[in-house]
């Protein structure tokens, strides 16, 4: 992963750490430098309180002046905020059981044929549920990318209730053997009290009339959206039971740093990150991994 992540995060990089660099590579360390710093972690979307964090511990460090010190203890700093963040824990169940979910434009539908993909290749049997029955492009995307995973897609007509649609996908895993369920559903304004009501409405069906699966929501979230992510995150997590996020389009965006404070404010962990368009672009996420392609070490 680390070559795509590197490529990936290069527009933050240019954004953000190259400044940085330059910040540091006279050697004069004042309060200015530090105000100077705060700004560009600001401009890299790291949020107010990881910025906070990151400057006071920094300052407290006296600085050291060199740039390779203070570039290492800025990477323990984001290390550190990042550790805070309870580890992903899987439910206990079978089959598996992934409602996708997100706003629209995020890439929810993307992202399922690539998780597809993914699990596929550690020989997990997948099927893809069409929830999304708003609009058939929606349907005949999911289906594309089926298609180029090799896995089935349980699907119905436009118009047709989500949760039932649902139901049936997961019925359709038991009898077939499948081991891995993943739903599409419609891109939905975070504000939409209705639409939300209709994502509480599939687990709700899924947990009461399937025993013994293991049900979980992921959160797919666009890179580019910055802090509005955030706000968008809070009301699907205090919805739904979401155990985990994606962040998409890593490769398109200079507000890569988004990734800690989403991590810290919703103390969830971050599961997988896309960094390009094709079916393989998406991998496990590794805070330290992502830590050393954001510095560019």
């Amino acid at each position: 992963m680390m070559k795509k992540l590197f490529r990936g995060l290069e527009k933050t990089r240019n954004r953000f750490i190259d400044p940085l660099k330059n910040l540091f590579s006279s050697g004069d360390i004042g309060e200015e430098t530090v105000e100077k710093m705060e700004e560009l972690l600001f401009s890299a979307d790291l949020g107010y309180d990881a910025t906070g964090q990151i400057v006071e511990t920094l300052r407290e460090g006296k600085w050291k002046g060199r740039e390779d010190a203070v570039l290492e203890a800025l990477r323990g700093q984001l290390l550190d905020i990042m550790s805070e963040v309870p580890g992903y824990e899987p439910p206990q169940g079978s089959p598996r059981v992934i409602v996708i979910v997100g706003v629209n434009g995020v890439g929810k539908t993307s992202t399922i044929g690539k998780l597809a993909h993914y699990f596929r290749e550690r020989d997990k049997d997948v099927l893809l549920a069409a929830c999304d029955t708003f609009r058939a492009a929606a349907i005949e995307q999911l289906e594309l990318w089926a298609d180029r995973c090799g896995v089935p897609v349980v699907r119905s007509r436009m118009g047709a209730d989500p949760a039932s649609v649902a139901f049936d996908a997961v019925s359709s895993a038991r009898s077939r053997g499948s081991d891995t369920v993943i739903i599409d559903t419609a891109g939905r304004l975070h504000t939409k009290v209705n639409l939300m009501k209709e994502l509480e409405k599939i687990f709700r069906v899924l947990s009461t009339r399937h025993s013994g699966i293991g049900l979980e929501s992921w959160l797919v979230i666009d890179a580019n959206s910055g802090q509005n992510s955030i706000k968008q995150a809070e009301v699907f997590v205090q919805t739904l039971p979401v155990s985990g996020m994606v962040v998409t389009k890593l490769d398109s965006t200079s507000k890569a740093g988004v990734i800690i404070p989403i991590q810290k404010q919703l103390r969830l962990p971050v599961l997988f990150a896309g960094v390009g368009e094709t079916v393989s672009d998406l991998e496990p996420f590794d805070r330290e991994q992502f830590v050393s392609a954001l510095l560019g070490k």
